[in-house]
């Protein structure tokens, strides 16, 4: 059972690429990879990579949108929908979207999700980063 598991978990070259301390490609597996590829779908823009144009979740378009919760609720519809699509190892079970009190200008994204294979429940908080309209200089 724990070799099929890790076979649909799969194992890939981690992001970002590094080696190795033998010199080879640094590979990661199992929830780690999974994590990695959630925010590589997150962080690519469609039509970034020529070979596979529809690739990624497109939260460039919010850069400079006005943080409220209309955009809030824009995002997680964009976010789910990307890892949906994209990341066929996991369910999304929810997608919050909110400002980072910490940070003007900052969103924060949870995702919430749990590894189909495994039935692990993980939590993955993503930071987004906007250019507010009236931004004090």
């Amino acid at each position: 059972m724990e070799a099929t598991r890790q076979h649909f978990i799969g194992r890939g070259w981690a992001f970002p690429l590094g080696t190795d301390v033998n010199g080879g490609i640094r590979t990661v597996g199992g929830a780690e990879e999974i994590e990695q590829a959630i925010y590589l779908i997150l962080s690519t823009t469609p039509g970034e990579r020529p070979m596979r144009p529809e690739f990624g979740c497109g939260l460039a378009d919010f850069v400079f949108e006005s943080i409220t919760p209309a955009t809030f609720g824009r995002i997680a519809s964009a976010v789910e929908q990307a890892l949906d699509r994209w990341e066929p190892r996991i369910d999304v079970d929810d997608v919050v979207v909110g400002p980072d009190p910490d940070r003007a200008g900052a969103v924060l994204i949870e995702v919430v999700y749990r590894i189909r294979d495994t039935y692990d429940r993980r939590s993955l908080v993503v930071p987004f980063y906007v250019i507010p309209e009236h931004q004090e200089v």
